[in-house]
């Protein structure tokens, strides 16, 4: 607490004026001082101040949460901070462990609230709401991060503009639940409202030093409203309420980056297999449900598939530069040219276990069939799941040693996805009993193909659930989810998630097909994760009920994570939401959850005991 207080006297210093060649500089020479932040135009430079402080904590985000994680191994390159975070022995040294980092984004969130002037209109539209609606997720989405690293943190909602403040105060430590009892109620109230717009701006961010230009989405530099609350109701194990803020985000709330206003139908398109060079079987009939591939969500100023970001600067003189790519084999901020930007020093590679997920999965194709064989049918072929090839790739002379990941070529730190999402209510909808609608994110994505007959592994309670409590498939929404068809581009419908690196994997083409030799089936998957899983703790004695299934599909989402979150900050704490939701539940014994976790990173030989929650979290600085 006592660090906490000293350096939360630095926060004074954020109220300052933006460099005037920062790329988040909106022109103006003054920043907000003035305590009633009573004109229009005064939150949207203070907004911009909040995005800087989230620049400033973008690393330390990733960091602790791919290190710590099962997506990464060490290299000789890697540093002492690395290092020490991914078998975690960090201590209050370590460059990435700062509690103030998110304090700072807080102290700015909590002066904004306190002081800005809520009742200013432009006719009958109140021009603050979705702005101080903004601020307010920044703050919650802090204090997650606060909590998922620190544990019990100390909580404060009133602004700290004094020294003696910071002295006289003796502020609560709250843990995550507590903290989503204090903070997501206040929030509910500004369910549906679409983050800032701005007419859908975009800022010129500048060229890096090797040519390349950049722009910034605005929009995608917030965190809406109903993701956040979704979030908090996750990982606070309210399954219900996190569904019902995803079901609104995906359906309701209005967001600029989309056409049609929504993001309901998230990034729909499998993963072209390019990849691997593989023989192609003689079946082979090559095609895709769209133009272009999922690796497209990572290029240069794609805004495909992308909730909200933190966007970096270009060069060290346009603002706040990262060191994410750099470790990742990639010098973003070269200054010889496009040919020296891959360097061989690569502190960061791919695990093998993340390695052994990709390669043993299935990918799956249209068989070319002719006569009396003719139609869609689909075979599959152990080539492995192509996402991870998407994003990495060695050096010309095929050296496996130098193999660089490419997710942050564009110098962005994404914080959600639409799949974030859909992932994440396939999560919550499995523990609230519905594993086969888990699965069918995975498998046909929401749609209304759903609540034909031929889809035999949803159960009719399923149905009846999206189509009432989460109303996906209702009256009211049932346009945004047409049918799979043949008439249907991808751009108009939903698939699942699982075709993003897998292939076909939806039963359009073939709903429970006996011909088909090999598809992408619930039973199938459930039944081999259950025997993993036997096999991998025989303690627990895992049988065949509904719980046990439950469990089971909760680790092949946690597979399909790793398959499409690699490296993205998110690892870990997947990990720990799991592990948390698993000891909740209690299904074989009160803490199978610890258990499960240091099982998924005992190749990394921790130095602390991971079964032991006490040990998940870092020191406080």
């Amino acid at each position: 607490m006592k660090k906490i207080l000293i350096c939360l006297a630095a926060v004074f210093g954020l109220l300052s004026t933006t460099g005037c060649s920062d790329m988040l500089d909106v022109k103006s020479d003054s920043q907000v001082f003035d305590p009633s932040l009573n004109q229009k135009t005064d939150s949207v430079f203070f907004s911009l101040g909040i995005m800087q402080a989230m620049q400033q904590l973008a690393d330390q985000y990733v960091f602790q949460g791919e290190m710590r994680g099962d997506n990464v191994k060490l290299t000789a390159y890697t540093n002492n901070n690395l290092r020490t975070l991914a078998n975690f022995s960090a201590d209050a040294t370590n460059r990435y462990d700062s509690a103030y980092v998110y304090y700072r984004v807080i102290n700015n969130c909590n002066y904004y609230i306190a002081h800005r002037d809520t009742m200013l209109y432009t006719g009958s539209t109140n021009v603050v709401r979705n702005e101080f609606a903004a601020v307010k997720a920044f703050r919650a989405w802090a204090y997650l991060q606060l909590a998922r690293n620190y544990g019990k943190v100390p909580f404060f909602t009133e602004p700290l503009t004094t020294i003696s403040q910071i002295n006289g105060s003796q502020f609560p430590s709250l843990t995550l639940k507590e903290i989503v009892a204090r903070l997501a109620p206040d929030l509910q109230q500004y369910s549906g409202i679409s983050v800032p717009n701005d007419g859908n701006a975009t800022i010129a961010a500048g060229s890096t030093n090797s040519g390349q230009a950049k722009t910034v989405s605005r929009a995608l530099c917030f965190i809406p409203v109903d993701v956040i609350l979704g979030e908090m109701y996750l990982e606070a194990g309210d399954y219900a309420n996190a569904a019902k803020y995803y079901t609104i985000f995906l359906t309701q709330t209005p967001h600029p980056s989309v056409s049609n206003g929504n993001l309901a139908l998230g990034y729909s398109e499998e993963m072209q297999f390019d990849y691997d060079h593989k023989t192609r079987p003689t079946d082979w009939n090559f095609g895709v449900k769209g133009a272009t591939s999922w690796s497209s969500i990572f290029a240069n100023n794609s805004t495909a598939d992308i909730v909200s970001y933190i966007p970096m600067a270009v060069n060290y003189q346009m603002g706040t530069t990262t060191n994410i790519p750099l470790a990742f084999g990639y010098n973003y901020y070269s200054t010889e040219g496009r040919n020296s930007m891959y360097v061989d020093q690569i502190q960061i590679k791919p695990s093998a276990q993340l390695q052994t997920l990709s390669d043993t999965a299935t990918y799956y194709y249209q068989q070319d069939r002719t006569g009396a064989l003719a139609g869609e049918f689909v075979n599959g072929v152990k080539y492995g799941d192509q996402r991870l090839q998407a994003v990495t790739h060695e050096n010309v002379q095929g050296d496996s040693t130098v193999r660089w990941i490419t997710k942050y070529n564009n110098g962005n730190i994404i914080l959600y996805r639409t799949t974030t999402i859909y992932l994440h209510l396939a999560e919550a909808l499995n523990r609230l009993g519905h594993p086969d609608l888990a699965f069918a994110i995975l498998k046909d994505g929401i749609n209304q193909s759903l609540t034909d007959s031929t889809y035999t592994y949803v159960t009719p309670e399923s149905k009846a659930l999206l189509t009432t409590t989460y109303p996906f498939l209702g009256s009211q929404f049932s346009e945004m989810f047409p049918r799979h068809t043949s008439g249907s581009a991808s751009v108009n419908t939903n698939y699942g998630i699982h075709m993003h690196g897998c292939g076909y994997v939806a039963d359009d083409a073939y709903p429970n097909r006996p011909d088909c030799p090999l598809y992408y089936n619930y039973w199938t998957e459930l039944s081999n994760k259950l025997a993993y899983l036997r096999k991998e703790f025989p303690s627990a004695k895992i049988g065949t009920t509904k719980a046990d299934s439950i469990n089971a599909m909760e680790d092949i989402l946690c597979d399909e994570y790793q398959l499409e979150f690699a490296f993205e900050g998110t690892r870990w704490y997947d990990l720990m939401r799991l592990a948390r939701h698993k000891n909740q539940a209690g299904t074989y014994g009160g803490n199978f959850g610890g258990q499960w976790l240091a099982r998924k990173l005992q190749y990394k030989h921790p130095v602390k005991d991971l079964t032991n929650e006490d040990n998940w979290y870092l020191p406080m600085k």
